[in-house]
């Protein structure tokens, strides 16, 4: 294309776009075995903002919405069929004004609080440290705790440890007895701090890395607990702050300390527009589709260059890093609470998270944990809630696909695919991102997504040193891409059968629908 003629079309806000015939080469090199993508990549966030806590997980046990001790049932259950691994609490900005102490207890007794971040709503209390690792247990999965570095104490943070996790006799394990609980629980995954270059503090990374090494200092392990240490990482692309932390990390090693920091987090959103004018979560245009995708492959950028800082003072990828915040974040639905956060959820947020589940597949070797926000009703929500209905959003769906992925082991895959560039965001994007594993049965699973809006992709796909005979598949798609699902109402976008994947002379040959997000699964 001349460059005039780019620049033209650039002016009128008009994306560029490969050529709809171009095709879409992979190589997947099965006889390489990369690491295990870890089941946690798959994780989700809850915070107490908007209706995630209540009306969302909570109902309590009094209410008409059938429940299971509090927990609303139809999100309990909907979570369960995709098998989250671990949930982070409390927060998100809530985390860095929570303390715990109001949490526990005769809920009639504990006192309410103003939540500040989000809305100046009076927070009750009522779900706490005892309702989430009920939630947890009963969800069967992990519980993520982000501790309060940004107004708590050390001592605050210390306790909440002790209360969860001795088995000793003290004055925690005795008031977690009297409020019912005399086992402690085991907890892994340790927060320290959430966003303290903002919300939590608004900090320097040095300052910030002393207080880091004084709290993980009194975060200790106890009963059967062996904490996983997540130092709070850097916003988007502020690489200083890594490069700091993880200096600091290196000298602390080479002093012979004991390991404060086992993960680095990592915090970032899709935003088609800015701050000040995200974008509306359903009504948008063709060219804020693109905006979008172009946008979302900035993580590609964040995790590479992180890991690139990281393998600096750390080549051994001995501290995991933690995307513990990531996703779409539109402006909040017309006649909302603005201080809620709650957007709709079309077939583009499911592109989004296929394209974000991919990435974090292929860097499985730094990245450990992932924890798309949030998991009810506010931004990019797996399930969203309305009084007793509730309806399952196309980014639960593709959590649904992408199960094959949980626990296998990557097959490094070399992809070459068109790429279009859009106005303002200063970088392209491929049309076609995919991602590899194979399972414990010997079965290979394929991710595939296709963000062109109008054209198919025919894909070419080698499979270096072995043979497939078979091959299925499921798709996520629809007619519009801003499909999505509605209350009461038969839901759009569903995962569906696919059957436009053939082996063909050792090859596997795959006609990609476009908008769509693939599966295939090969034996």
């Amino acid at each position: 294309m001349k460059t005039v003629h780019k620049i033209l079309l650039l002016s009128m806000g008009i994306p560029l776009f490969a050529s709809g015939t171009d095709p879409v080469r992979i190589t997947m090199n099965t006889d390489s075995a990369g690491p295990v993508i870890s089941r946690h990549i798959y994780g989700h966030f809850s915070e107490h903002l908007g209706r995630c806590i209540y009306g969302g997980l909570w109902v309590g046990e009094d209410s008409d919405i059938p429940n299971l001790r509090g927990f609303r049932k139809d999100v309990l259950d909907a979570l369960k069929e995709i098998a989250v691994p671990n949930l982070r609490w409390p927060g998100g900005c809530f985390a860095d004004t929570y303390h715990w102490m109001d949490g526990i207890g005769p809920r009639e007794q504990r006192p309410e609080i103003v939540n500040v971040h989000w809305g100046g709503v009076t927070e009750d209390n009522s779900f706490g440290t005892h309702e989430f690792m009920d939630f947890c247990e009963e969800l069967g999965c992990e519980p993520v705790f982000c501790g309060n570095l940004g107004s708590g104490t050390v001592r605050e943070m210390a306790e909440w440890i002790e209360y969860l996790t001795s088995d000793a006799s003290s004055p925690m394990t005795r008031l977690r007895e009297a409020n019912g609980r005399k086992e402690p629980w085991k907890v892994t995954y340790w927060g320290i701090g959430n966003e303290s270059w903002g919300c939590g503090g608004n900090m320097q990374p040095e300052f910030y890395s002393h207080l880091l090494k004084q709290y993980a200092q009194y975060c200790r392990d106890m009963g059967g607990s062996r904490l996983y240490r997540i130092a709070c990482g850097a916003p988007g692309s502020n690489y200083h702050w890594t490069d700091v932390l993880m200096r600091e990390w290196a000298q602390v090693q080479g002093g012979g300390h004991r390991h404060y920091m086992q993960g680095l987090s990592l915090h970032h959103y899709t935003i088609c527009h800015d701050w000040s004018r995200k974008g509306p979560a359903v009504d948008f245009d063709e060219e804020d589709w693109y905006r979008t995708i172009t946008r979302t492959y900035e993580m590609e950028t964040l995790v590479t260059k992180h890991d690139s800082i990281m393998n600096i003072y750390d080549p051994e990828k001995r501290v995991g890093l933690v995307v513990d915040e990531w996703g779409n974040w539109h402006d909040v639905e017309p006649g909302t609470n603005p201080g809620f956060l709650f957007q709709q959820n079309t077939l583009r947020d499911a592109l989004v998270a296929g394209i974000n589940l991919n990435i974090f597949n292929n860097h499985a070797d730094r990245v450990v944990m992932a924890n798309i926000a949030q998991v009810v009703n506010v931004l990019q929500a797996v399930v969203l809630t309305q009084e007793n209905e509730m309806v399952k959003t196309p980014t639960w769906y593709v959590f649904r696909l992408y199960l094959p992925h949980h626990d296998a082991t990557l097959i490094p895959i070399r992809i070459q695919s068109p790429e279009f560039d859009c106005e303002g965001t200063g970088m392209n994007a491929p049309y076609v991102t995919a991602s590899a594993s194979r399972n414990t049965e010997g079965v290979v699973h394929l991710s595939l997504t296709n963000a062109d809006l109008k054209n198919s992709r025919e894909i070419q796909c080698d499979l270096e040193g072995w043979k497939a005979s078979r091959v299925s598949g499921e798709i996520i798609t629809a007619d519009r891409m801003n499909a999505y699902n509605e209350f009461g109402e038969k839901e759009d976008v569903v995962i569906r059968p696919f059957d436009g994947a053939k082996i063909r002379d050792g090859k596997l040959r795959v006609t990609l629908p476009a908008k769509s997000v693939v599966m295939l699964a090969l034996k």
